[in-house]
């Protein structure tokens, strides 16, 4: 086991000597733009939800029922229900996955690691490259999780990294998609502006994954000893 460790530990990349230039800043930039859901209902210019990834991601049309089923069906159990399931998340997974690798290629991930480290790394113990996958499951939790997966895989975060991004994530999971989608049912009833509600969801998100990396830090520090 502590040979599997020093191995994963070994295997990281180091990332301390990237250089991240003004081409760099301008693709994190886009990336941030793109993966945000800023440019989503903007008084005056629909136009621009054009350039948004759950726009382009689009969605799946119905069937027979108009409005009340897609594709996979309705009343489907068993593994069959799950794997159509699973078939549905594949087109939105694997268009941020392409993304974010021409991205990638203009330095978007190394503007991330020299822009946000300084933000994430007191907060959450994470190195700004995360950053990405964190602004990508604001609107896409599939998307995110396939993101954070990658730079595990590539050894460009800890085992501990990833649960504390796991935490972050999973606490109000999609926190734009699903707010404005799900929760728009009850924006006639607010009696405060929308803004706030999505304001306390992203900072509990934080809260939340503070308290994840304090418990890692403390009750099951031994477990990450040889990281």
């Amino acid at each position: 086991m502590q040979e599997k460790d020093k191995n994963e530990q070994t295997s990281r990349v180091d990332v301390s000597q990237w250089h991240a230039g003004p081409g760099a800043f301008a693709a994190l930039l886009v990336a941030i733009i793109f993966f945000s859901g800023l440019l989503v209902g903007i008084p005056g210019m629909p136009w621009l939800s054009a350039f948004d990834f759950t726009t382009l991601a689009g969605k799946f049309g119905t069937i027979n029922e108009l409005g009340k089923n897609n594709f996979v069906g309705v009343g489907g159990i068993g593994a069959k229900s799950g794997f159509l399931f699973a078939l549905s998340l594949i087109p939105s997974v694997m268009f941020a996955l392409g993304t974010i690798e021409v991205l990638e290629h203009y330095g978007a991930i190394k503007a991330a690691q020299k822009l946000l480290t300084p933000l994430l790394q007191p907060l959450l113990g994470l190195p700004g490259l995360t950053g990405i996958s964190l602004i990508t499951d604001l609107q896409s939790t599939d998307a995110g999780a396939a993101l954070t997966k990658g730079l595990y895989d590539d050894g460009l975060i800890s085992k501990k990294e990833l649960i504390v991004m796991g935490a972050w994530q999973y606490s109000g999971a999609g926190m734009i998609t699903n707010y404005f989608m799900i929760g728009s049912a009850l924006f006639n009833v607010v009696t405060c502006s929308l803004m706030i509600p999505l304001l306390l969801i992203f900072i509990f998100k934080f809260i939340g994954a503070i308290f994840v990396r304090f418990v890692l830090n403390t009750v099951y520090k031994g477990d990450f000893e040889n990281e």
